[in-house]
């Protein structure tokens, strides 16, 4: 007799089937999209972009002139494309949106911070003999939480059997990997500040202008000029980084360099030396305080930065001491493409309610955190800091990565650097008229299967070309 099918035998071949069909439909377009007789310059479409998993769909045309003889140089019309469409990227920056765009902005923020350290990009040599320092500046603390250690350490002991006010015990026995779930998850989430969290996140921004000044102002202090005097001797540039640590708390990374009263051409005064300026540093990363309107159901908060502050030079040469200038950049390039679900940041896209907080893939203790900002974003003082519109990334309304107007290149330079070496940019005499709309987005299931397809074959050609280049610098460096 044969066995018996259970429900359980049902509903597994079902789902077999869904995926059978699912498999289908994608094989079918891919199908679909090969077939046609426009595929090629599809093709080269999706390549052009990297293999963008996300790529926006214009309509338009391009036309460019001679500006004194009016001949035309060049015309491009969409009419004549698949779809009558271009696709351009989608430049997400983020890794878990769109990893082949994320791989572009990493590789231009390096460009751009290294810039501003060692020279390039319009930004003179010599600026790797001005002041560098390497700042980080923490979060306090908002309640205990577990702690990872690679040294087999105990994450929270205790001397004593020690509990809150909720019973729960205030020490933890265990040793936590740095993959482990409850590392950065408080001990009691009763007892954790999530108010404090919440609006410490939404000042970070106004604690770094406050900071800069504060830096400017010692510095002037310790030269014995006036405050307002400073921007004629010299001038304060930076590139800071954004980064969630475990415990949903934002870290600030950031190159600070001291130039002349110019910018990068023009060296530092005299007494703007590395020491004079990481003394200034620390002292106005302990000074600087926020204060937070009223709340009749908060009270009031000063968010400031946290104890641990870490500053660090860089070396102007290798027999220097202090941090490469490479690696720097590389570590700032790191952080900027990394996505929300990767640094416990919450989600990579804006909620549109509290019940959307229930369906993003996070931990307890972010879920809190991005309840914590709806509640307090209907709140008449609150309303300024637009908490629940920045609810998806915990209150923190910065951008990842902000910049000095004088510190290097912008990306839009970069941009352009980039067109014109792959031939795009005008001539020097030329007008062009344009017309674009915007007229969708996205890929199909089998254009998607392409598109991946590109993006992985172009990830691993751009590995093996970066070791090749590895290998060839070793050898000549060892010769």
């Amino acid at each position: 007799m044969p066995a018996e099918i259970t429900s359980a035998d049902r509903r597994a071949a079902l789902n077999r089937a869904a995926r059978l069909r699912q498999l289908s439909e994608i094989d079918r377009d891919a199908i679909r999209l090969a077939q046609d007789p426009q595929f090629p310059r599809w093709l080269e479409q999706i390549t052009a972009t990297g293999g963008c998993a996300h790529p926006v769909h214009l309509a338009g045309s391009t036309t460019t002139r001679d500006a004194t003889t009016g001949e035309i140089l060049h015309s491009y019309d969409t009419r004549n494309e698949p779809g009558e469409r271009l696709l351009v990227r989608c430049r997400n920056r983020r890794a878990t949106v769109c990893a082949p765009c994320s791989r572009l902005h990493a590789g231009d923020t390096f460009h751009l911070v290294r810039a501003g350290l060692i020279g390039g990009k319009n930004v003179p040599d010599d600026v790797r003999e001005h002041p560098r320092l390497f700042v980080t500046l923490t979060a306090p603390s908002f309640g205990p939480v577990h702690r990872a250690s690679a040294a087999g350490e105990r994450c929270r002991p205790r001397r004593r059997a020690a509990h809150c006010t909720h019973e729960r015990p205030m020490g933890c026995s265990s040793v936590h990997g740095p993959a482990d779930p409850v590392v950065g998850q408080p001990l009691c989430a009763d007892c954790y500040d999530y108010v404090a969290h919440v609006l410490w996140h939404a000042h970070v921004g106004e604690l770094w202008d406050r900071f800069t000044r504060a830096v400017r102002r010692r510095l002037a202090l310790a030269a014995g000029l006036p405050q307002s005097r400073f921007p004629d001797h010299a001038r304060l540039s930076f590139a800071k980084v954004a980064e969630y640590q475990k415990r949903a708390a934002v870290h600030v990374h950031a190159v600070v360099r001291l130039d002349g009263p110019a910018g990068p051409a023009d060296p530092p005064p005299v007494w703007g030396v590395a020491g004079r300026l990481i003394a200034a540093v620390r002292a106005a990363a302990r000074s600087v305080v926020v204060r937070t309107p009223y709340s009749p159901a908060v009270g009031e908060h000063g968010p400031r930065w946290g104890r641990q502050i870490d500053v660090r030079p860089l070396r102007a040469r290798p027999e220097d001491d202090g941090l490469a200038d490479d690696a720097v950049a590389a570590y700032v390039a790191k952080y900027v493409t990394k996505g929300a679900s990767e640094t416990a940041a919450g989600a990579d896209r804006r909620l549109s309610s509290w019940d959307d907080i229930d369906a993003v893939p996070a931990s307890p203790h972010v879920r809190a955190l991005m309840r914590t900002c709806w509640r307090l974003g209907g709140l008449a003082e609150f309303e300024p800091l637009r908490l629940r519109s920045w609810a998806h990334s915990l209150g923190f309304r910065g951008h990842v990565l902000t910049k000095s107007r004088a510190y290097s290149a912008t990306f839009a330079a970069l941009r352009a650097e980039r067109a014109a070496h792959e031939g795009h940019d005008n001539a020097p005499s030329a007008v062009t008229d344009a017309s674009w709309s915007y007229v969708g987005s996205g890929h199909s299931p089998g254009a998607a299967l392409i598109a991946a397809g590109i993006a992985a074959d172009l990830a691993v050609n751009h590995e093996l070309a970066k070791e090749s280049r590895e290998l060839h610098a070793s050898r000549r460096y060892g010769a």
